[in-house]
């Protein structure tokens, strides 16, 4: 995904409040569970929910999608849309719930249908790109020869798709790298989180690059 060179015509989010209808909880198997984990899995007094978003550029050509399920500000899972499958968050998740993708996948299909009826109805008007406030910072504090982790902070962006590339002197590093999906805010927007597992040694630089519509060229955050 280019900066803001490729903006986006339309952007579609639907955020079902309540009940994920997809997550089932199944009261007849309960396993050891961890110390501090919630039984059931969604406990009175929270608020689960399931998020889609859906959303699309023509130039250059592109889209993106994703389907979440959370616990008041917690993912409990995503779905990979290419496998077909949901991702827990935590393996332990999965031994509480079962999650149909299918269902997930069909809401997903909707919503590139909607998007088609909204563009022929507003005359292919674009959406407004909020670009990220991007942070850059080490999980533990730094010294030389000690394992830690680099964490790169996106937040308060839209639409939700954002791409992040680490550096190391120059050069872009995929080895141990992990992020989360893009988490909605309750003003609308998104934030995400990508880690780079690192050993500091005297001489080395590390950037997060970041991608977006909302940005005009890819952010680096040193």
């Amino acid at each position: 995904m280019a900066g803001g060179r490729g903006a986006a015509l339309a952007l579609l989010a639907l955020l079902a409040v309540g009940v994920a209808r997809a997550v089932k909880e199944q009261r007849d198997r309960r396993p050891q569970r961890p110390a501090g984990f919630p039984v059931p899995l969604y406990p009175a007094g929270k608020l689960l929910s399931q998020a889609a978003f859906y959303q699309r550029a023509v130039s250059p050509p592109s889209e993106a999608g994703q389907v979440a399920v959370g616990l008041d500000a917690d993912e409990i899972l995503h779905v990979d849309l290419g496998a077909r499958r949901a991702v827990w968050r935590l393996p332990a998740f999965a031994t509480l719930a079962t999650f149909e993708a299918r269902e997930a996948l069909r809401d997903l299909a909707g919503l590139r249908k909607a998007m088609e009826m909204l563009m022929a109805t507003s005359n292919r008007t674009s959406a407004r790109n909020v670009p990220p406030e991007v942070r850059v910072f080490p999980e533990d504090p730094v010294e030389l020869g000690e394992p830690n982790v680099l964490i790169c902070f996106a937040d308060k962006f839209s639409p939700p798709a954002l791409n992040v590339t680490w550096l190391k002197n120059g050069h872009e590093v995929v080895d141990g790298v992990t992020e989360t999906i893009s988490y909605p805010r309750q003003d609308h927007t998104f934030r995400k989180f990508s880690y780079l597992p690192f050993v500091p040694t005297r001489g080395d630089s590390y950037d997060c690059r970041v991608e977006h519509w909302g940005l005009p060229e890819a952010l680096l955050k040193h």
